[in-house]
């Protein structure tokens, strides 16, 4: 089975860079067979033991916990991975709605669940009355595939694989997801982010991400060796998820739905209790495999601080040379520079000062074109952008422009689209009389900052690989005049 599953996975993160247009049209159609042939396959087992269906009742959970106290507990290290995935549920809410979330809960998916459990413990009820037998022992092993018939077994298998192609599908395309709003939000170095659909800009590939998470599946699995080896770093890394979740949500309502500590706390307070249970459970088993989605999440956390706190670092170290644009203008009126044709664009992350890229230029080349923009892009925390509030633009004197472009966090930004969207606001280009105006940043360890040395050498190898902006923004390369500079760090 693990050279299988190598083979199979090697082949879905392959086809990640042709888009997930063809794997998503089979998304619904194949998560509606896989729940329909668990429903079918629990069905029988609940009519020839329907006294299985008093387990609806709460108090047999309540009952169970008061008679086996610590022992109870543990079990909840298991029992956790009977809802594993419902959280999975909610990830597209932002794309549905909520109402075809809850007809999808309480029409299709909770109905079979209940079906595909009970069914299973029905068998066990069944097939366990006489200890010691044959059905038995084979019903404690793998509960799930004896509920089939023994014909049906094989396709079963092949149903299943499918679900779990399609859920791995999922998880990846979430995971170039967040890596774009990660990138976004400056938590992450720019990274090559591939377009796979003209028609869709949610559609997207991430080449680094995917390989990292191509290696460290296979690695995981080639380790493991079965899935009842990975019940304890998939159950740590679930309840872990959804403990977090439910501390964003209160950050979420009490800052952008305004309800009151008290209010967010208590629905909040209610989640964790159930929450940190199952992961306290869970923790028990940490030495057992447990450790490593903890470990994993460690090493994104940090890599997300450092590149978080350089930034910080960067922009304090630049905020020292800064230059209001104001006092540049005034000295420009005193000492106007030898004005050229053509349009001159310098990018920069502070619209009211002078980017360092324009310095440089009247520095060492003491001249400046007859049009000068200077063009900052702002990432808001909001997904999108509608086009008609994209591109602010201000037209200053003496040929200069200020455009302030805003995106959303799930948006890559586009300078030539945003120069196109200037020109409609009057700021008149002419392609092969534009230049692009970038900084190229060179850090060099001196200890200056006050980061540890291993976050500064990880920020310094992370500033060394990442994006340049040229690619990243869309800039047509042979457009672009890059001014170097060093930060010590």
């Amino acid at each position: 089975m693990v050279p299988i599953t190598v083979l199979i996975l090697g082949a879905l993160f392959l086809v990640q860079r042709r888009g997930t247009a063809d794997v998503g049209a089979v998304f619904g159609p194949v998560t509606l067979v896989w729940f329909v042939s668990i429903a079918l396959a629990g069905l029988p087992w609940v009519l020839t033991a329907p006294s299985v269906l008093v387990a609806m009742d709460p108090g047999w959970a309540v009952r169970f916990m008061f008679e086996h106290r610590g022992h109870g507990f543990l079990v909840l290290g298991s029992v956790v991975l009977c809802i594993t995935g419902g959280e999975a549920l909610y990830a597209d809410m932002g794309h549905f709605g909520p109402r075809p979330i809850r007809l999808a809960w309480y029409g299709v998916v909770l109905p079979s669940l209940l079906l595909s459990y009970f069914g299973q413990g029905a068998l066990l009820l069944s097939s366990c009355q006489g200890a010691g037998t044959v059905a038995c022992e084979l019903a404690v092993e793998r509960p799930f595939y004896a509920l089939v018939p023994q014909p049906l077994l094989y396709p079963m298998v092949l149903v299943a694989t499918a679900a779990t192609v399609v859920a791995s599908q999922a998880l990846i395309s979430g995971a170039f997801s967040l890596t774009q709003q990660a990138v976004q939000l400056g938590f992450v170095p720019r990274v090559n982010i591939v377009h796979t659909s003209a028609t869709t800009e949610g559609q997207i590939f991430v080449p680094v991400v995917n390989a990292l998470l191509a290696l460290a599946c296979i690695a995981v699995v080639s380790v493991a060796g079965s899935s009842s080896r990975l019940a304890a770093a998939y159950g740590i890394a679930v309840t872990g998820t959804m403990a977090i979740t439910s501390v964003l949500f209160f950050a979420v309502a009490r800052e952008c739905w305004g309800w009151t500590a008290a209010r967010a706390g208590t629905l909040v307070g209610l989640f964790l209790v159930v929450d940190v249970a199952f992961f306290s459970a869970n923790l028990l088993k940490l030495f057992h495999g447990g450790w490593f989605p903890m470990v994993a999440a460690l090493g994104v956390f940090s890599v997300m601080t450092t590149w978080k706190m350089g930034a910080r670092w960067r922009f304090r170290e630049l905020a020292k040379v800064r230059i209001p644009f104001d006092e540049l203008y005034a000295m420009l009126k005193t000492r106007p520079p030898v004005r050229v044709r053509g349009t001159a664009v310098f990018m920069t992350q502070d619209p009211e000062g002078t980017p360092p890229a324009l310095l440089h230029q009247l520095k060492h080349n003491q001249v400046l074109h007859e049009q000068v923009v200077i063009l900052t892009i702002r990432t808001l925390n909001q997904p999108t952008i509608p086009p008609e509030s994209r591109v602010e633009v201000v037209q200053l004197n003496a040929g200069f422009w200020r455009v302030i472009a805003h995106y959303g966090f799930m948006e890559t930004p586009n300078v030539p689209e945003v120069m196109r969207a200037a020109a409609a606001q009057g700021l008149a280009t002419f392609r092969g009389r534009t230049s692009y105006f970038l900084g190229r940043e060179t850090f060099v360890a001196t200890g200056r900052s006050n980061l540890p040395g291993w976050r500064r050498a990880l920020f310094m190898f992370l500033a060394r690989n990442a994006r340049s902006p040229t690619e990243f923004f869309g800039i047509p390369p042979n457009e672009v005049v890059e001014l170097g500079a060093q930060i010590e760090v």
